[in-house]
């Protein structure tokens, strides 16, 4: 039988990228470069729902990793 913890740090692993790849990011290697002129930019509505939700998952997911490891 698989503990509840493993199976919360699985969910949130897959949260989590899930997330992580909805956002899209920007330019990705080449901004930093200088390909992108953008310098600061607002989340709003659904973008901002989904970064947030993408911090909450994290936490989670570090604080089962942690739990499990001390467990």
């Amino acid at each position: 039988m698989v503990p509840l913890l493993q199976i919360l740090q699985i969910v949130a692993a897959v949260f989590l990228i899930i997330s992580i790849l909805l956002q899209g990011g920007g330019a990705g290697l080449s901004s930093s470069f200088g390909g992108s002129g953008e310098t600061f930019r607002t989340r709003r509505g659904v973008e901002k729902i989904l970064f947030y939700t993408t911090i909450i998952t994290a936490v989670i997911f570090i604080l089962t990793l942690l739990v499990n490891l001390l467990k």
